[in-house]
């Protein structure tokens, strides 16, 4: 089962990583975020928008 870690960086941020069950790192926001909390609701939007994503072929 895959988790979100949520950590702060040595500039401060927020940041999260989505971490495989074998530990390899698949997805990152790529920005860091002022507050915990708007982490947060990062990960929420993500968890969102990818339950209604579609695939296509670019």
């Amino acid at each position: 089962m895959a988790k979100f870690e949520v950590f702060q960086d040595k500039a401060g941020e927020y940041r999260w990583r989505l971490r495989h069950s074998n530990g390899q790192v698949i997805a990152t926001p790529g920005e860091g975020f002022n507050s915990k909390a708007t982490a947060l609701n990062s990960i929420e939007s993500v968890k969102k928008a990818a339950a209604e994503a579609e695939t296509v072929e670019a």
